[in-house]
């Protein structure tokens, strides 16, 4: 089975757990791509923040309501793909180079649920990490980090730099609370278990919901 297929149907699974009246969190990416659709043929009276401009202009193309996140201080529902995901619901996220503020918006969610296809369930995680870094400093910022590789892409929404830590992880907690501590580092593509309150996987033509022991 294909990854579109397995993307579709994990995305349409969770377009149905957005309800009328809600604040929805749209992540960014191939995965999301396949939500937005799903999310507005339904023709509920939603609002949403999106968490980069490609999506906020997508979701608007397809009549749905995008507010400044600016102004939001909370979520109902936020609704993201990954591009890792382990056992122990860690997360890596960032290869479409908007994690900073889709951490932000699965934060602000009641709810943050992850959607992907099978392949993105990993035994345990490995490099690369995305980074989004300021661009004052970066020299020093990328001699503290040794391990990293700047990406050839544009600026990140807000301007930054994105780069990928290819080092050794271990201890994703761990590795978590030292790229944190780093000078220069916005923020990382690790996602804590603690944000996650579902996982919805693709797997042929079935979803499957993963859920967190709390």
């Amino acid at each position: 089975m294909s990854q579109d297929t397995e993307k579709k149907v994990a995305a349409e699974a969770a377009a149905l757990l957005v309800e009328d009246g809600m604040r929805v969190g749209l992540g960014t990416g191939s995965t999301v791509a396949f939500l937005l659709p799903a999310i507005a043929a339904r023709k509920l009276d939603i609002r949403c923040v999106a968490t980069s401009v490609q999506t906020e202009e997508a979701a608007r193309a397809l009549g749905l309501t995008v507010e400044n996140a600016a102004e939001v201080d909370r979520l109902d529902l936020a609704i993201d793909g990954a591009d890792q995901i382990a056992p122990d619901f860690w997360l890596v996220k960032g290869g479409g180079a908007a994690h900073t503020r889709e951490k932000i918006v699965a934060a602000m969610a009641d709810r943050f649920i992850v959607i992907a296809d099978s392949s993105k369930l990993v035994p345990r995680l490995h490099a690369p990490i995305p980074l989004e870094l300021l661009q004052f400093g970066l020299q020093s910022t990328l001699r503290l980090l040794q391990s990293v590789t700047l990406r050839d892409v544009p600026p990140s929404p807000d301007g930054n730099v994105i780069a990928d830590y290819s080092g050794a992880i271990g201890g994703p907690d761990a590795l978590e609370a030292w790229l944190s501590s780093v000078p220069g580092v916005v923020a990382h593509g690790l996602f804590q278990p603690a944000l996650v309150a579902e996982v919805i996987v693709g797997r042929g033509k079935k979803a499957e919901s993963l859920k967190r022991a709390f």
